[in-house]
């Protein structure tokens, strides 16, 4: 169901939608005509504020769990509060400053990545995730090893220190012939990071200038090829406080916790949808159904885009939890944060 613009509620139905998902916000608790009728509620009668909360459920934007449990919002009715009503809540002086703090100690960049993944968790009260940039190591040495039955151990020694092994079908390909490969590409390609290396051996063989006889060309670009690929497929990502997505109310819905913690673990998945905020010009939320991946679990996520000094984009930030989020203190803690990280990244 479409959401229906703020501006067709009257006053009496926009004061009590918002008190009934602020209350749920805050509370995780549907929300009854008796609560909202008391001291800082509306100034109607019960029998009236039931006419308006049964008004606004026809309209899609408030559900009754159970028959006498009072309201709470649905999706279509927190996108509406989230885009039309809600007045968010800028980090204070201080939280900016602990924030800022946090990412700029001392350490290479993952650990202000995973610092920043925890210090969202912690801010929220949810789950914190980074996408870590892309950044392929350039190569410094590859080695081919038979392993026999048509198998190779492909390792490869990046400049900065790291070592990756893949297994790689060679078929008959002969010993000699894997060190002459494994030669020929560290004094070739040493010095370039993986996809530079592919293009620059597609190059050499396409122009006939090759030293590599037929056989040793195919196997170089097979190696290559499945290097690129499974890193352009493999998402980096930091989740950190899973545990509280484990608090008192989901005591209440196990079943969904659960599938939100199957989620989770589906990294690969979480990573797709982190990149839909990449080309954001803000922070985007994500509520409920809206997204396919999450829709099981009835969570939000609330994510927005890194970029380095030059502005462009090198990874997403945000955090995933139950749709109850606090919206108003999560969406600029986690702008800010992305600001500030930002800053970091050379």
């Amino acid at each position: 169901m479409p959401t229906p613009p703020v501006t067709e509620l009257n006053e009496r139905a926009r004061d009590i939608f918002r008190l009934v998902v602020e209350g749920y916000l805050d509370s995780g608790q549907p929300v009854g005509s008796k609560a909202l009728s008391g001291e800082g509620g509306v100034d109607l009668s019960p029998a009236s504020i039931r006419s308006v909360l049964a008004d606004l459920e026809r309209l899609g934007l408030l559900a009754a769990p159970h028959t006498s449990a009072g309201r709470m919002p649905t999706d279509t009715g927190l996108r509406l509060f989230v885009d039309g009503m809600m007045q968010v809540a800028e980090p204070s002086h201080e939280e900016r400053k602990a924030i800022e703090a946090r990412l700029a100690a001392p350490g290479p960049i993952e650990q202000a990545l995973e610092a920043a993944s925890s210090m969202l968790s912690d801010l929220s009260g949810a789950a914190g995730m980074v996408m870590i940039p892309s950044r392929e190591p350039r190569l410094a040495q590859i080695a081919l090893v038979p392993l026999g039955q048509g198998k190779a151990l492909a390792i490869l020694v990046g400049e900065d220190g790291g070592i990756e092994n893949r297994v790689v079908e060679i078929g008959d390909t002969p010993a000699n012939i894997l060190e002459q490969v494994s030669n020929y590409i560290t004094a070739r390609l040493a010095g370039r990071t993986l996809t530079e290396a592919s293009a620059a051996m597609h190059k050499e063989i396409a122009e006939g200038r090759s030293a590599l006889d037929k056989a040793s060309q195919d196997l170089v670009e097979r190696g290559l090829a499945v290097w690129t690929e499974d890193a352009a497929r493999r998402p980096v990502l930091i989740v950190r406080g899973q545990a509280n997505l484990l608090d008192e109310s989901a005591l209440d819905d196990l079943d969904r916790v659960r599938s939100l913690l199957d989620d989770l673990e589906n990294k690969q998945s979480v990573a797709e949808l982190l990149e839909v905020a990449r080309d954001a010009d803000s922070t985007r939320i994500f509520i409920g159904a809206e997204n396919r991946l999450f829709a099981l679990s009835g969570s939000s996520v609330i994510a927005s885009p890194y970029h380095d000094r030059q502005g462009k984009v090198v990874g997403v930030l945000g955090v995933i939890g139950p749709t109850r989020l606090n919206y108003a203190r999560v969406v600029p803690m986690v702008d800010f944060t992305a600001r500030s990280l930002g800053k970091l990244i050379g």
